[in-house]
């Protein structure tokens, strides 16, 4: 049974907005990655079915905001960073350039999926339960990789 795009887009349609808005924090850019989303969909839907359908476009609308914020920061003149500046806004530039460097350079360095693990707890709110399921990692695995990524920040803020 393969799924019915059109029926999803106006069931799930504002939830992956919702949630494009959240990463991205920019209207016109979350409406870009909610359409890439549905169109992800669209390519695999034949071998999709419509069970635990809107975590399956959770995820998806998460990883195609991830590797937009990704594809900005490698390229600075694509417009990025409205994200950075509004985890980081101080209303002092020079405090917000120091903090955009040190998000870079923490994420930089982590896996894919320790980004996302990062995004759902500590941005999104979801418990260490949620996140596993999200990622498919136990909750020790879950744990284990958010004390890692703060072993990195304090590493960080040592130097």
């Amino acid at each position: 049974m393969s799924v019915d795009v059109a029926t999803c887009y106006a069931q799930h349609g504002p939830m992956v907005l919702r949630r494009c808005r959240r990463l991205l924090g920019d209207e016109a850019r979350a409406v870009d990655a909610m359409q890439d989303t549905f169109v992800r969909l669209l390519t695999h839907a034949g071998r999709l079915d419509d069970t635990g359908l809107s975590s399956l476009l959770y995820r998806m609308a998460t990883q195609v905001c991830l590797n937009r914020l990704r594809t900005e920061r490698r390229r600075p003149e694509v417009t990025g960073g409205e994200l950075l500046a509004r985890i980081a806004d101080t209303g002092d530039t020079e405090q917000r350039t120091v903090a955009q460097a040190v998000l870079g350079r923490l994420f930089g360095a982590e896996q894919e999926s320790t980004q996302t693990i990062a995004v759902l707890h500590l941005l999104d709110g979801l418990t260490l339960e949620e996140v596993a399921d999200e990622v498919g990692l136990s909750v020790s695995g879950v744990r284990k990789r958010l004390r890692a990524l703060r072993g990195h920040l304090q590493e960080l803020e040592g130097v």
